[in-house]
């Protein structure tokens, strides 16, 4: 069985965005533009997953839609893997660039597995609310604590001492995932 599920990178794209949308239908060629796929190759595969039983299909309006089976006796562990390997360490940093002017990002707490006053750490101009939707996307255990500074406020956090900042940046076991900042941490 999993010897025919990840045959392709067709079809690993196809697993993915069915198991991350499990309550969205999707058609043919708006798949092929999702997924920069050819029409043929998300066709052929469209069928295998329908033969296997992950996916079912519907007509409507005289196209044919797929929805993910959410019966289908390995879903949940298949959805879990999907979003494990989405979820990573660099596709949240590269995810979180993409919403803004990110300067300085640092991850914590829950991304190190410890405890720590905030999750991540962001310098520069970043839409909170499309952070928020994203930090909600990523089914954590709990909700992710953050914090958004300036770079000017970082800058003088960094020369007064501030603790708080300090104490992140110099605590090796978190991850600084982008640094376009030159500071320098006093002893």
């Amino acid at each position: 069985m999993l010897k025919q599920l990840f045959t392709s990178q067709a079809r690993a794209k196809l697993l993915t965005n069915f198991l991350l949308n499990p309550d969205k239908e999707f058609f043919i060629r708006q798949l092929t533009r999702e997924l920069d796929e050819q029409i043929n190759s998300i066709r052929r595969e469209l069928d295998n997953l329908k033969r296997l039983g992950l996916l079912r299909a519907r007509m409507k309006n005289r196209k044919k839609y797929y929805v993910v089976n959410k019966n289908y006796i390995i879903y949940n562990e298949l959805r879990s893997i999907i979003i494990k390997s989405v979820n990573t360490r660099e596709n949240i940093i590269k995810k979180i660039t993409k919403l803004g002017r990110v300067d300085f990002l640092l991850l914590s707490g829950i991304f190190v597995d410890k405890d720590s006053p905030v999750d991540m750490l962001i310098v520069g101009d970043i839409e909170r609310e499309k952070l928020q939707d994203f930090l909600d996307s990523l089914e954590s255990k709990r909700p992710i604590k953050y914090s958004i500074l300036t770079r000017d406020d970082f800058l003088y956090r960094i020369k007064c001492n501030d603790k708080f900042t300090k104490e992140l940046i110099k605590d090796t076991e978190n991850i600084i995932g982008v640094n376009k900042i030159d500071y320098k941490l006093s002893a």
